[in-house]
């Protein structure tokens, strides 16, 4: 099972790679571009290429980042491809099954969608509609959202090429 990773923390990053994490995107939205350039730049020196930046791809690619994660409201990913080296990944979050569409007639690589289970905020799509996205789509989607270790397997089961959370990550396992 794949497993993707969102974080704002190093010691998360550290943790995640030691689970075997696939790709761990750092999302640190309070952080000055600054501060948020030396995370990714420690991040890359502990995961590499599995590290992906949340919206700032200048960061992502002065540290040497894997990729760039954005919202789906986002720039079209093509037009962020024009300006990355080849083997950039481009990862999409998105919420409506309209979005998983455009995101990949708009290039990204792969998206992440959900919640799929209940979080603290949004409204859950439950399993029926992550597996309708999943289908409607060629590119790899990883469930997103309110997700357990003994939830994995039926988002797996529904068609999802992986796993993302944050709790997954930060909780005991």
């Amino acid at each position: 099972m794949k497993l993707y990773c969102i974080t704002d923390e190093l010691s998360v990053v550290s943790r995640a790679l030691a689970q075997q994490a696939d790709f761990i995107q750092i999302r640190a939205k309070e952080l000055s571009a600054r501060e948020l350039a030396r995370l990714v730049e420690k991040a890359v020196r502990l995961g590499g290429r599995k590290i992906l930046v949340n919206t700032r791809l200048d960061i992502a690619l002065a540290q040497g980042a894997g990729g760039v994660h954005l919202p789906a409201n986002s720039i079209a990913p093509d037009r962020f491809r024009a300006l990355a080296p080849r083997n950039f990944l481009i990862a999409v979050s998105c919420h409506t099954l309209d979005e998983l569409r455009r995101a990949e007639q708009e290039g990204a690589d792969f998206a992440v969608y959900g919640p799929v289970f209940a979080t603290g905020g949004k409204q859950p799509i439950g399993l029926a509609k992550f597996a309708e996205g999943a289908a409607a789509v060629r590119m790899p989607v990883y469930a997103l959202g309110g997700i357990t270790h003994s939830s994995a397997p039926e988002c797996m089961a529904a068609g999802a090429a992986g796993i993302a959370g944050i709790s997954l990550f930060t909780a005991a396992t």
